[in-house]
């Protein structure tokens, strides 16, 4: 691909981010405007949120197509580039002003995400990568953690809104994997707990219950920072997979063995 035409369209997504994050900030409301579920929130934000980012895109690649959290898929399913936004992930934690929330925005073609952009808010931490380069973090490099032993290790997780059989499962891996290491956080934003993964503020991650729109651009900064990326029993990933699992690496094997026994 033209790196020119990659360059374009990884700054098409810092703007539309960068917008989409300073609107958030600025959000004089945060009341919650309608629910999925009993715990599952939409706010006015999330909708202008997702309306600016699209607006930005749509201006610029009026024949790409645009996966997004609150209005699904539209313009045409067949397209050669996808957008895959969420325009505010950790609505939960942004209504309750919990300090971790973020936008995030991925393009994918053929299936890959080739850019990847989350703005981690309030902090205003702004991550970003593209396939043929290494990851960022407010421009300057990131890299996964090196610790060696899942006892050294922390790690973080996230629980879907389904109290169903993963999520039994999930909490047996918590009970699990906080006594096997020096703890495991849930921070309730699953782009911003792969990007901590990312630049080995924790050193390994892993969740049911997901979408691409949750993870498609983490998981291209994960994987340029040097993580590894495979669903939570070690196979070959997908955007599309619903579970994933990630770490710096070397104690990849040791989680998935710990995961195999649950699942």
């Amino acid at each position: 691909m033209n790196q020119n035409l990659k360059k374009k369209f990884l700054d098409t997504a810092l703007f539309a981010a960068e917008s989409a994050s300073k609107l958030i900030q600025k959000a004089p409301n945060r009341s919650v405007k309608t629910y999925k579920s009993k715990t599952d929130l939409v706010t006015e934000t999330d909708i202008a949120s997702e309306e600016i980012i699209s607006n930005i895109i749509k201006s610029k690649y009026p024949d790409h197509s645009i996966l997004a959290e609150e209005s699904g898929l539209n313009q045409i399913d067949d397209a050669e580039y996808i957008w895959v936004i969420d325009p505010l992930d950790g609505t939960t934690n942004f209504v309750h002003n919990y300090p971790s929330y973020a936008v995030s925005i991925a393009l994918v073609h053929k299936n890959k995400p080739i850019v990847g952009v989350v703005v981690e808010m309030p902090a205003m931490n702004t991550y970003w990568a593209t396939d043929d380069d290494g990851a960022y973090c407010n421009n300057k490099i990131i890299k996964v953690s090196q610790t060696d032993s899942l006892i050294q290790s922390l790690l973080v997780t996230g629980f879907g809104y389904r109290h169903d059989s993963n999520w039994n499962i999930n909490m047996n891996l918590f009970k699990k994997f906080t006594g096997a290491t020096q703890g495991v956080r849930r921070l309730g934003a699953a782009a911003i707990d792969i990007c901590h993964a990312a630049s080995g503020t924790v050193d390994g991650f892993w969740e049911f219950d997901l979408n691409p729109w949750d993870v498609a651009a983490g998981v291209l900064i994960a994987e340029r920072s040097g993580a590894k990326v495979s669903k939570m029993n070690g196979e070959k990933y997908s955007i599309y997979d619903d579970q994933i699992l990630i770490s710096n690496g070397i104690i990849h094997q040791d989680m998935v063995n710990i995961i195999n026994q649950y699942i």
